[in-house]
């Protein structure tokens, strides 16, 4: 999400006539795009803000702004505190002085092959780990009309995949007078001619419908790789985060994943050492992913954040060791499993959309976000081609062109 708001505002910087430069002494303008979602990144922000703290007393004409999750929708107490911030914006928002957006204007050379799309900004589950709610407001969806146009123009612009982002984007269209919803979104894109990829995160297992996963199934450029966060395999730990589902209806509507799109490729987020988690409570989160056996989990060790439920409420007595201990047999039990489930690929043909050279190798991703690497002396950027898997690993693919197969 932030990456795409970051390229969305350095377009229209562009357009107003600035130019980017790598040094940050030569800017007359810098635009801080801030992430809060852990306490580290609030903390990176803060050191960089005071760095230009700095700089703003060498060079007072320079021009600072602030945007990202850092800011709330009261900024009363951040202009207290950072005074030599000139401009200060919520998320997702596009300040009057950068002029209207033009849909129709992007960055060169930026975004390439695929490129990301908020359709919905902030959230309204306030689950108690999360500060997302209180830093990006509530649900706010774009007009499907608005969502089309802007893919439309990445389109002509020679973008191929596009991922359409939401902090939970499975509520897109509750808010909007149409009541239009995500495969409403979905089956207008899936005619747009040009574009052969689309993909959407992160998904909120509570609020997931039947209609989106058989829009999933029906629509051939809907690709079969879904993002369902977990976040734990216990019931009193989900109800203590307030995820709103249990382990049995997580269970349930992974197998109705299953069922109507077979070969799906499953990812998920899980949060170990959650306040009052005790060994047992572990293990059946363990026990969980074992079942289950995703395509990829990211794992992170809880850690309180100011403002939250969770921070609020509840004592983080989960010591640091236990946290890391509990993080490292997640990671080698997920390397096992998807270096299982990656094995069974060997020796298939697989279509990849080629997203540029990597020391020395073409590099893209599957249907599945699988990334693959294949050598070949030819020029791919940005194609899409057959590549035979000959090599697997839990976390890449290598393979070479299908001379049998070439893509179409």
């Amino acid at each position: 999400m932030n990456k795409a708001e970051s390229e969305k505002l350095a377009s229209q910087l562009v357009h107003l006539g600035y130019q980017q430069t790598e040094k940050i002494e030569q800017a007359d303008l810098i635009l801080v795009n801030s992430c809060v979602v852990r306490q580290s990144a609030e903390n990176k922000v803060l050191n960089k803000l005071h760095s230009l703290k700095i700089l703003k007393k060498s060079r007072p004409d320079i021009t600072i702004a602030l945007t990202g999750c850092i800011v709330g929708l009261d900024t009363s107490q951040l202009k207290k505190k950072f005074p030599f911030v000139d401009y200060l914006f919520p998320a997702g928002e596009f300040p009057e002085w950068l002029g209207e957006y033009d849909l129709e204007y992007l960055l060169p050379g930026s975004p390439q092959v695929a490129a990301f799309v908020p359709i919905i900004q902030g959230c309204n589950n306030f689950c108690s780990y999360c500060i997302v709610p209180y830093r990006r407001g509530r649900e706010r969806s774009r007009p499907i009309a608005e969502v089309v146009a802007e893919v439309t123009g990445l389109v002509k612009r020679g973008v191929k995949e596009v991922t359409l982002l939401g902090q939970n984007v499975d509520s897109y269209g509750n808010d909007l007078p149409e009541k239009n919803d995500l495969a409403d979104l979905l089956y207008q894109l899936n005619s747009l001619d040009g574009l052969l990829r689309i993909r959407f995160l992160t998904n909120h297992p509570k609020d997931m419908k039947s209609r989106l996963i058989q829009a999933t199934a029906d629509l051939e450029k809907v690709c079969e790789q879904i993002n369902l966060p977990v976040q734990a395999g216990d019931n009193e730990i989900l109800k203590a985060m307030r995820r709103g589902y249990t382990v049995e209806d997580y269970k349930s509507l992974v197998a109705e994943i299953r069922a109507r799109i077979p070969g799906i490729a499953l990812s998920s987020d899980i949060i170990v050492g959650f306040p009052g988690e005790t060994d047992q409570q572990f293990e059946n989160t363990y026990q969980l992913l074992s079942e289950i056996r995703f395509d990829k989990v990211h794992v992170a060790a809880y850690s309180p954040r100011a403002g939250t439920q969770a921070a609020r409420e509840l004592d983080d007595k989960v010591g640091a060791e236990v946290k890391k201990l509990r993080l490292k047999r997640i990671e080698e039990l997920q390397a096992k499993i998807a270096g299982e489930i990656n094995a069974k690929m060997k020796g298939k043909t697989v279509d990849v959309l080629v997203e540029g050279c990597e020391k020395g190798k073409w590099t893209g991703r599957t249907r599945g976000d699988k990334i693959v690497f294949f050598s070949d002396a030819g020029n791919y950027e940005y194609k899409l081609v057959n590549i035979k898997i000959t090599h697997t690993s839990p976390w890449s693919l290598t393979g070479s062109l299908d001379q049998d197969n070439p893509f179409p």
